[in-house]
């Protein structure tokens, strides 16, 4: 009956997350069990580790994927026990193996490389200027292919700020304008009535992104989601903006 509420407080890619799991859930059965179905009584610690196995091993998913999937799966079974549909939580003494996760995001000198490097072709020129003013903004793509001229409103201290819903969480988020990204801004203002800047799919996005790192000579695999990890680490951490701060204008959840 969740899947009435997409839409309402259910986002469509939450719910297909939880669609995966099942699927892997019922693959998983019938790989150790050989069976269709499985009692939730039944369930046990040794049932999640063999889980967390077949989705390493069949699946090929990393740590910090069978983490997620598990993280979800768990989700469930709280509420089952909620429901009184099991007596006790099988995932109760269960702790998720840790994950050693790189950062990766370009550096103040990598940056500047990057804004800097002529490039002749427009379509590589534009997904350029969007790459980095998401750099200087921390918008997500989704974020950046939505934001509007209305979106954009002059705050409290009279400089312009990008004040929009992040799609993700939920969460209302209000980041300042820099210099760099009004700059973008008004290179980009007369391109569309409503919309901010020039949009391409996220995959043809990240695909122009590996050709901007070859003319440029940035030896890292650039992805739309290093942008604003740099806004994190270069842009705000490296100039001594709190974490705190730095989470609020991310539109962290917490």
């Amino acid at each position: 009956k969740k899947q009435k509420l997409i839409g309402k407080e259910l986002k469509q890619p939450t719910w297909n997350k939880f669609f995966y799991i099942s699927s892997h859930l019922k693959e998983f059965v019938k790989w150790k069990y050989n069976k269709k179905d499985f009692l939730l009584k039944n369930l046990t610690m040794n049932f999640i580790e063999e889980f967390e196995y077949f989705l390493k091993t069949e699946k090929d998913h990393k740590q910090i994927t069978a983490n997620k999937a598990l993280q979800r799966f768990k989700s469930v079974i709280r509420t089952a026990v909620g429901e009184q549909l099991i007596d006790k939580n099988p995932f109760y003494s269960h702790k998720p193996k840790r994950v050693k996760k790189k950062v990766i995001y370009l550096t103040q000198e990598e940056l500047m490389k990057l804004e800097n490097k002529p490039v002749s072709q427009k379509r590589l020129d534009q997904i350029r200027d969007c790459f980095v003013f998401c750099c200087y903004t921390g918008l997500a793509y989704n974020e950046m292919a939505n934001l509007k001229k209305k979106h954009i409103k002059k705050g409290f201290d009279s400089f312009l700020w990008i004040q929009m819903t992040r799609e993700k969480t939920d969460k209302p988020i209000s980041v300042p304008i820099l210099p760099k990204a009004l700059q973008l801004l008004e290179k980009y203002q007369e391109i569309d009535d409503e919309y901010v800047l020039p949009v391409v799919s996220n995959q043809r996005f990240n695909s122009y992104l590996k050709e901007i790192a070859v003319i440029t000579g940035i030896e890292k695999n650039l992805t739309h989601h290093m942008a604003r990890k740099t806004f994190a680490s270069t842009v705000l951490l490296y100039n001594d903006v709190p974490m705190e701060i730095v989470s609020e204008l991310l539109g962290h959840s917490s």
